[in-house]
């Protein structure tokens, strides 16, 4: 229903900003990652999520589409609310939650606010079997091109497999990986990946 507010930032607390369009002020809950790149009195664009509840809505506010798309993620996860969505994103960047995931890393998860082991372990599990059929229905998975699957080594793999995660199919991501050195971490893969991926 909203896809994003833009306009002047008139007033933030610990975990939301206000935005101001046409006279009217947005009260987005966000995240503490998004809070540290808005600035009082300046221009801002948040990608926005709705949630609708039989006695409230509530507006969530990102600074980026990754971040968004990374939240509708973990709340598509059984028992992940909003509030736990939002706690996994001021602790973890949207790279660092897909690699987490693709690790098996349930550790890290946990460093989120009021996350638990039992909920990050939940998070893994249905976002991996997620992750494995989306890859088992993806036709174009077999036909990625040569280049990239030269370049399959183990961290254009792992970066592929966390891509997935956040919604990317593997012959999306496979031709921007197969440019890109594949000796590099898989963390700046994905971030690159990500940023060619927003430009095109």
């Amino acid at each position: 229903m909203l896809y994003s507010v833009r306009g002047k930032l008139i007033h933030t607390t610990t975990s939301s900003a206000v935005v101001e369009c046409g006279g009217v002020g947005f009260h987005c809950q966000t995240t503490i990652n998004t809070l540290k790149t808005l600035r009082i009195g300046s221009e801002v664009t948040l990608f926005t999520y709705l949630n609708v509840r039989e006695d409230a809505m509530e507006l969530f506010g990102f600074a980026t589409k990754t971040e968004l798309d990374t939240f509708k993620t973990l709340i598509s996860v059984s028992g992940v609310g909003p509030k736990a969505g939002l706690a996994v994103l001021s602790e973890l960047s949207p790279e660092q939650v897909a690699m987490a995931i693709a690790t098996d890393d349930v550790k890290t998860i946990t460093r989120a606010q009021g996350v638990g082991k039992k909920i990050a372990q939940r998070i893994v599990l249905e976002l991996k079997d997620k992750l494995a059929k989306a890859a088992a229905g993806d036709s174009g998975f077999a036909n990625i091109s040569a280049g990239a699957a030269n370049a399959s080594t183990g961290n254009i793999s792992k970066a592929i497999e966390a891509l997935g995660v956040l919604g990317y199919a593997p012959s999306d991501v496979s031709p921007v990986l197969a440019t890109l050195d594949s000796a590099l971490p898989v963390e700046q893969l994905i971030a690159q990946t990500l940023k060619q991926m927003g430009r095109q």
